[in-house]
């Protein structure tokens, strides 16, 4: 297999963080190349070095035997590497179009052209994200379509490397399998695939080799023949992960906490109607635009649209605005932490308390005393890993940044918890940790609706399963009888006597 791409001893630091210690690797012209570890291993750091993004410390990169160094992204784009970055960076109030084509819009004398930019956008669009329409604003795209378009803007550019990194996030079944569709054919085309992920059945469906990174070091490269989850997971981690059987289902659900009759919000979902008990976890799923996250952001209070009932322990807080809604118990992770989570440049001190100023004040001061305690409380319950509770939350891993998100709301001692994709860019070691804890919220009685593209997390952790489809709700399916492929007709409308329809 002819070695293409080589890392020789490749050291960065951050401040004093060794994001990288001495790594060589290499990847092979036209292979698939897999690189997982913990949220924190490196694996980013090492995709954003071979894009020219950061520079290493120290160390070589070889194409084809010869040296290289990139002072920038350009410098890399122009070299034949595009990447696909796991944070969603556009301008949000620039078209699609414009997005796609920034630096290289096409002119006509000293104007854009308008009707060549759309044109170009189409063409770029077309193998990835064909519905997605090129003139609307970017802001205006579902997290999940955001995605595409970084896809097909890296794809786009005609490169003989691609790193992905994470690629999948926010991405639903027939997506995936759209991408991994197009993968296959680059690979065809011999183009070389830096693949990023934390889900070990894509990895193994498309990968050839696995390379894993722990704490800044390689672990060690496996064939996908060779290679088993748990022989990765333990390089991963340095120890197994046995299947989570959630603790919460041994005990009976409460009493009646939430009641949500005839909601609707136009455009966006229909008469919808289901109910949650204290110490239950509901599930919620449904393919991309079904409606789920936007059911969420409504029952808490962001959607002055929705009309309907809801009623918390009794109390019907239909006309009630989002502050009072937090105030009755009611608490949101939503699906995108970076953007709609996190002030991601305020420390994780500042992030914490955003929620429970009202309760930390004193007079017109903050009780810092109060805040300390309360976030030492939450912090050490959820095992954050950070330099400083004074770094910012931008600098900490996923799995860290989405334990801050949890930890933020559980202090306000939230009644009913709706989580909106929360292990949504993980590694396995978080993912079991926030697993755990949440079902340890459910055993202490709180009420919580889980929402996730990840199926098997749905199967795993609900009482109930609540499927939606095209903004209405669609059935209900205790734990028991619930099954992936049951689940994924019902989302899809699909049938055993019709698959295609």
């Amino acid at each position: 297999m002819e070695q293409f791409i080589q890392f020789e001893h490749i050291t960065k630091t951050f401040g004093g963080t060794v994001a990288l210690d001495d790594i060589s690797m290499s990847f092979a012209k036209g292979e698939c190349h897999a690189l997982m570890g913990e949220n924190g291993a490196g694996k980013s750091t090492l995709g954003k070095i071979l894009a020219g993004i950061h520079s290493p410390d120290t160390g070589t990169i070889r194409f084809a035997g010869s040296s290289v160094r990139f002072s920038s992204p350009r410098d890399a784009r122009t070299a034949g590497i595009g990447m696909v970055h796991q944070e969603l960076a556009f301008c949000p109030d620039l078209t699609v179009a414009e997005n796609l084509t920034l630096g290289c819009s096409p002119r006509r004398f000293f104007f854009i052209d308008r009707r060549r930019l759309n044109e170009q956008a189409k063409s770029l669009l077309r193998e990835i994200a064909p519905e997605v329409d090129p003139a609307v604003p970017m802001r205006s795209l579902s997290v999940a379509q955001v995605q595409l378009v970084q896809i097909a803007a890296a794809v786009g550019t005609g490169a003989h490397t691609l790193v992905f990194d994470e690629p999948t996030s926010s991405l639903s079944e027939s997506e995936t399998a759209r991408l991994f569709s197009l993968i296959r054919r680059l690979r065809g085309k011999n183009v070389t695939i830096i693949y990023v992920s934390h889900r070990m059945s894509e990895v193994f469906e498309i990968c050839e080799r696995i390379s894993v990174l722990r704490d800044g070091r390689i672990v060690g490269t496996v064939s996908r023949s060779a290679a088993t989850r748990d022989m990765v997971i333990g390089m991963m981690i340095g120890r197994t992960i046995d299947e989570y059987f959630p603790a919460h289902l041994d005990a009976e659900p409460g009493e009646e906490l939430l009641r949500v009759e005839r909601f609707s919000s136009p455009r966006k979902f229909q008469n919808i109607s289901f109910a949650v008990r204290s110490g239950e976890i509901v599930g919620i799923a449904g393919l991309v635009g079904s409606g789920r996250s936007e059911l969420a952001q409504a029952v808490f209070g962001l959607d002055r649209g929705s009309r309907g009932r809801i009623v918390l322990q009794g109390a019907d807080i239909s006309r009630f605005s989002l502050r009072r809604r937090m105030k009755a118990g009611i608490a949101l992770v939503p699906e995108d932490r970076k953007r709609q989570g996190l002030a991601l440049l305020l420390s994780c001190r500042m992030n914490f308390s955003l929620t429970i100023l009202d309760q930390l004040r004193r007079f017109l001061f903050l009780n810092r005393r109060a805040e300390n305690e309360r976030m030492n409380t939450f912090f050490g319950r959820l095992k954050i890993k950070m330099a400083s509770p004074e770094s910012p939350a931008g600098s900490l891993s996923g799995g860290n940044q989405q334990k801050i998100v949890l930890a933020k709301w559980l202090a306000r001692n939230a009644k009913l918890l709706i989580l909106d994709e929360p292990t949504r860019g993980v590694d396995v070691g978080a993912k079991a940790a926030i697993h755990a804890f949440i079902d340890g919220l459910a055993r202490e009685g709180m009420g919580i609706v889980l929402i996730s593209s990840e199926l098997p997390e749905v199967l795993n952790l609900s009482t109930r399963i609540l499927v939606m489809r095209g903004g209405t709700l669609v059935g209900e399916i205790p734990r028991r009888e619930a099954t992936q492929e049951r689940l994924m007709l019902m989302m899809s409308g699909l049938t055993k006597e019709n698959p295609t329809l």
